[in-house]
């Protein structure tokens, strides 16, 4: 499945197109099942025939005169008769719980977290809560609403000012960089919000931190513990670009630079790569998800994110690093296949 309804359509495109060129024909029947931008379900014989580009060149799901279109909220009954589903959606209405919850309904296997911690990895305030709880170092934040705003915008501005400038405000629940800015001082804050607000009623506000970026995968398979992790790599961001933003992750190669693996010491890469593995069982994650880190210019690491289904093109991060760590793409897959189709359905 790919596509969806969120913001990040076109990468979970991207992301379709790849994995579907490395199964196995010889072990699995692939039916690809796309979802428009505006919640129609498509089926046809391939992602490509699928997909074409959209104003902004990237590729979106269009459906072709052959393709059987379904209306929204009406999945194809062939979803219903799968052996196991491989959800390659980014953002919401496809990696924050709700798709689980219909595949949960209709005891349809399928790869990644379930429900709850989809959704709460997808929520950057509830994740960072509930990491915290258990220990776990992330970095300051301000969870602000749109009622919030409106009511006292004040209030609000004196909460972010005391995180120190300059700070980081994000939609709560998107991905791919949507919607962030990067703002230097209080004059900034109301237009970066109003900007958040336009991805999600829920925004947060992090504190900006020095210091390098770095990523890793981790896996679990059905019925193993504990999780595993790959190697640690590095998001090394050039050219104008001051963070890592849309236009580096998709548009401007040319400013982005993945060190895999990164240039790290022992001890700090084990503490990341454990850090990792804790992270993923503290919010319950299931099969893959790639978790994200601030290394400080003291050493200190910071949790930044856990994404429970990462980019997953041949050239993204995750795959990326677990090619580092002697997995190859084809076989991160079928992994990933096999598991689902050894976890057993409901609670677990």
């Amino acid at each position: 499945m790919f596509g969806g309804r969120s913001p990040e359509h076109s990468i979970s495109c991207l992301t379709a197109a790849g994995v579907t060129e490395v199964i196995d024909p010889d072990r699995y029947d692939v039916v690809p099942v796309g979802v428009t931008q505006d919640g129609r379900w498509v089926t046809d014989t391939s992602v490509a025939a699928m997909t074409a580009a959209g104003a902004d060149g990237l590729p979106c799901v269009r459906p072709q005169p052959s393709a059987q279109v379904t209306p929204p909220g009406r999945p194809p009954g062939r979803l219903t008769t799968a052996d196991v589903v491989f959800p390659l959606l980014h953002g919401a209405y496809g990696e924050d719980g709700t798709l689980q919850g219909l595949f949960e309904v209709l005891d349809v296997r399928y790869v990644g977290s379930g429900v709850l911690a989809s959704a709460a990895a997808m929520d950057k305030d509830v994740m960072k809560t509930l990491l915290a709880a258990c220990g776990l170092p992330v970095c300051r934040w301000v969870r602000t609403s749109t009622h919030d705003w409106t009511a006292d915008p004040d209030g609000v501005a004196a909460r972010v000012d005391a995180l120190g400038w300059p700070v980081f405000v994000k939609p709560a629940r998107a991905g791919s960089s949507f919607g962030i800015s990067k703002v230097s001082d209080a004059g900034e804050l109301a237009a970066a919000m109003e900007h958040a607000f336009g991805f999600d009623p829920k925004v947060i506000v992090e504190e900006a931190v020095a210091g390098r970026e770095l990523e890793c995968g981790v896996v679990a398979d059905a019925g193993a513990a504990p999780p595993q992790v790959s190697v640690v790599g590095e998001v090394v961001v050039g050219g104008d670009h001051d963070y890592y933003d849309f236009e580096v992750k998709y548009t401007d190669a040319d400013a982005l630079r993945l060190v895999i693996p990164a240039q790290l010491d022992v001890d700090t890469s084990d503490r990341i790569r454990a850090t990792a593995a804790s992270a993923f069982e503290a919010l319950g994650c299931e099969g893959l998800a790639r978790v994200d880190f601030f290394l400080t210019e003291g050493g200190d690491i910071l949790l930044n994110e856990v994404n429970t289904m990462p980019g997953f093109t041949p050239s993204s991060m995750f795959p990326r690093a677990w090619a580092a760590t002697g997995v190859t793409y084809p076989m991160l897959v079928d992994r990933l296949l096999r598991s689902a189709l050894e976890r057993p359905l409901g609670l677990r």
